[in-house]
């Protein structure tokens, strides 16, 4: 048995992340496990948990929504998993982390994990773990910026299953992604560095339509205080869509992504800046539609291959050229993406390996 734990209610209205969490959930399930998806949620609202219920029935996931009471079967059932894998240390509870035979944290925020460990801000979470993976390829290696304090960050790519992502659907024109303009967790600062977020690197690639002569559409989480920079993208070609409407439960964001021609997409500054290879889930399930993926380098181009399927930039120029490259030769590089996702992102192999790692 495996216990998966992580945010879903709490991040419910974004279909998105419910694909991260479900992924991990459904990939252990492949290879033979009975999972438990727990979520720690104190005064969940009756939405949220709707949400959590009805993505878990979806999937015909035993989900489990923690948040006072403790029932004596969901500790029984603990105490005897074989695995415990703890998404961004999301469980705390001690009855429920200290029984399963091997704990295992995921990072999938790097960059801020490790400045806030830095820092002494996590409140333990990482403690009592006996493996630690993450999804920034490059932590622990030279190039890479980040304190490792001692903890040996084992590389994880974001795991898709193929099964549920296949190539087709009708083609939007252009290029889409799906984005919150600031993410959930403000700037980060360290050692006299002030980290960037999405917004930053966005603006610096504001001009893309124009010079490219492509439609970009981006489906955007954007807040009211952030309407001069809403006005900035449609003023300079963008289509901006809300993400609530078409991509808040799981199925709307799949038929959002497999309805494009192609992603394009920046990341947060902190990834860039960093050079930790961190890699996104969303750009996996675009890869394994078949969709191209032109996504800005965080170092994931020193593990990854790159130029036909996926395409990585750094400068404006060489966005340009990427995203102009794909549609002199689309259905090359269409082929090219899906295969990436094959050999590069299955969740048999991904979790796979995860598995031998850590001796189950």
């Amino acid at each position: 048995m495996a216990i998966v734990a992580g945010a879903l209610a709490a991040k419910s209205g974004n279909g998105g992340h419910a694909w991260s969490r479900v992924s991990i959930a459904l990939g252990l399930r492949r290879l033979g496990f009975a999972v438990v998806f727990i979520e720690e949620l104190a005064g969940a609202t009756t939405s949220e948990r709707d949400y959590f219920e009805r993505v878990c029935a979806q999937f015909q996931i035993d989900g489990s929504l923690v948040d006072r009471k403790l029932s004596y079967e969901l500790v029984a059932r603990a105490d005897a998993a074989d695995l415990l894998l703890n998404i961004g240390g999301h469980l705390t509870c001690s009855e429920l982390k200290r029984g399963p035979r091997v704990k295992v944290y995921l990072d999938d925020d790097p960059g801020y994990t490790q400045l806030w460990l830095q820092a002494r801000l996590l409140d333990g979470r990482l403690d009592g773990h006996d493996f630690f993976f993450t999804f920034g390829e490059n932590i622990g290696l030279p190039g890479c910026a980040l304190p490792v304090d001692g903890i040996t960050w084992r590389p994880l790519r974001p795991p898709v299953v193929l099964d549920h992502w296949r190539p087709g659907g009708q083609l939007s024109e252009g290029f889409r992604t799906v984005a919150s303009w600031r993410g959930g967790y403000g700037r980060v600062e360290a050692d006299g560095h002030r980290y960037g977020q999405k917004a930053h690197e966005f603006r610096r690639f504001v001009d893309m339509p124009k010079l490219t002569g492509h439609r970009y559409e981006i489906a955007l989480k954007i807040d009211r205080g952030d309407a001069s920079d809403e006005e900035l993208l449609r003023s300079r070609g963008w289509q901006l869509t809300d993400p609530t409407v078409v991509a808040a439960v799981p199925d709307d964001f799949r038929a959002y992504v497999q309805g494009s021609r192609a992603e394009f997409s920046v990341a947060q500054g902190i990834y860039v800046e960093t050079r930790c290879a961190w890699f996104s889930d969303r750009t996996t399930r675009f890869l394994a539609s078949g969709k191209p993926a032109v996504v800005q380098d965080t170092g994931f181009s020193s593990h990854l291959p790159t130029g036909e399927g996926l395409l990585a930039f750094t400068t404006v120029d060489e966005a340009v050229d990427a995203t102009n490259a794909v549609e002199r030769d689309y259905k090359a590089h269409s082929a090219a993406a899906r295969a990436i996702a094959e050999k590069h992102f299955d969740s048999d192999k991904v979790l796979g390996r995860m598995l031998e790692e850590v001796g189950l």
